[in-house]
């Protein structure tokens, strides 16, 4: 049982007692009405309770490339940044989620090394239509495909009329297509990216190629009626056509990422490859365009892109932006960093726990995920939303030490975390793999 002053009770706060039992939100009562439990937890005065975060776009790695991060790594960084179930992406890891062989072979690796609950996306690459639905008959809760080349040739990208295809065959069975939306010809014709001045490399991943790819998604989920999603938006252009979108009815929903939310490319010093992702960080207008979007619900919802991998790849000695690995490391401050942020706006931290963890669990179909409701899974995160803290890359739990956000100051931490109703401990791992059908 838990008490405490500050217990998220669906779109506010108030003084309650929450009961767990096998797992489940078994109680919810007000604070003084007495419930019992074998173990009782008392939030401090500083402290919130809040559900545990859902974040549905996390690439693991594992097998294949556990040296760039791996699920015990990923999933105690998880659990310190109060986000008690990830969806993993098909690639990075070798080989890539395309077959219902790989992903068995991938749940090996995790089923042993699980400190969060854990759910796996397939893979949309030309020439795998057929292993679509027996993938999702295997519980993966999608599937991923690219409009461009992937970073990693084992993870071919689909062109926009195989794309189509993909998503009238999910259609059939009414699952979600997620769609890196980067157009390839516009950034074939884009300035290369080399060397270690930022605007070069801003240069080369255009707007437009975000813009073009999104307009392409968009209408091929008219043509074909089936359920699509854009992953990290970086473009604040293509808000208008969305909103569009979803006022013509479509079912499509969009995402977006601490580093568009919080970091600006007029502050990125030469060198610095930590900062470089795809799509990349835009200026300041563009953030503040997101962050409209996202308070009118254009954007969906908030997730981390964790897209780490070794620092050799990252080419810090060179600092070369056309060389270094895209990705940014920040799946165990993503709470801090949208909080530090939301704050600062004048928006609530109710807001902030919609947009990290009910819309994310919603919409890719986690029932029992997302909030603190009876019969819910007792995933909870015990929030100090007025401490701060410095950003110090070694205390990280992931595998590799380097994150953009090294020497920040955040507001915000997560004190502890419950899978389940079981406090994490870092050296037990008690997470469930996840799947479509049992979640």
């Amino acid at each position: 049982m838990v008490r405490g002053r500050r217990v998220m009770c669906g779109d506010h706060f108030a003084p309650r007692e929450v009961g767990v039992r096998d797992g489940k939100i078994a109680a919810i009562e007000p604070l003084g009405a007495g419930l019992q439990g074998a173990r009782v937890v008392e939030l401090a005065e500083d402290e919130t309770l809040l559900p545990g975060l859902v974040d549905t776009h996390v690439h693991v790695n594992e097998p294949g490339r556990t040296e760039w991060e791996g699920f015990a790594t990923a999933t105690r960084a998880a659990a310190a940044g109060g986000v008690t179930t990830i969806v993993d992406m098909p690639l990075n890891s070798v080989p890539a989620t395309v077959n219902v062989a790989a992903l068995e072979y991938k749940r090996l690796f995790a089923q042993q090394n699980a400190f969060v609950d854990i759910g796996f996306w397939g893979g949309a690459i030309p020439g795998n239509k057929a292993d679509l639905r027996p993938l999702h008959d295997d519980g993966v809760f999608g599937f991923k495909c690219f409009l461009l080349h992937s970073g990693v040739d084992e993870f071919p990208h689909l062109e926009a009329d195989e794309m189509e295809e993909a998503l009238a065959e999910i259609k059939t069975f009414d699952s979600l297509l997620i769609v890196h939306a980067e157009d390839s010809r516009t950034i074939d014709r884009a300035p290369q990216p080399n060397g270690n001045v930022y605007e070069n490399f801003l240069r080369s991943r255009p707007r437009g190629a975000e813009n073009i790819a999104i307009a392409e998604v968009i209408e091929r989920t008219r043509w074909t009626g089936a359920r699509s999603h854009i992953l990290h938006l970086s473009s604040s252009d293509a808000i208008p056509m969305i909103r569009s979108a979803k006022n013509d009815g479509l079912d499509i929903t969009v995402e977006t990422c601490p580093h568009y939310l919080t970091l600006l490319s007029e502050e990125i010093p030469d060198g610095a490859t930590a900062f470089k992702c795809c799509p990349p960080v835009r200026e300041v207008s563009n953030r503040e365009k997101l962050w409209e979007g996202l308070i009118d619900g254009t954007i969906d919802y908030v997730v981390s892109d964790h897209s780490p991998s070794t620092l050799d790849l990252k080419d810090l000695g060179n600092g070369d932006f056309g060389v270094a690995w895209g990705g940014v490391s920040s799946l165990q401050l993503g709470l801090s960093l949208i909080w530090t942020e939301a704050r600062r706006r004048g928006v609530g931290l109710e807001r902030v726990v919609r947009w990290m963890a009910t819309r994310p669990a919603e919409r890719v179909g986690l029932r029992h995920k997302g909030k603190l409701s009876l019969g819910y899974d007792a995933d909870m995160a015990v929030f100090a939303a007025d401490e701060s803290y410095v950003v110090d890359a070694q205390r990280l739990n992931h595998k590799n030490p380097i994150t953009p956000y090294q020497g920040k100051v955040l507001s915000g931490k997560v004190r502890r975390t419950f899978v389940g109703g079981r406090e994490v401990d870092y050296e037990t791992p008690t997470g469930r793999l996840l799947g479509r059908g049992q979640a």
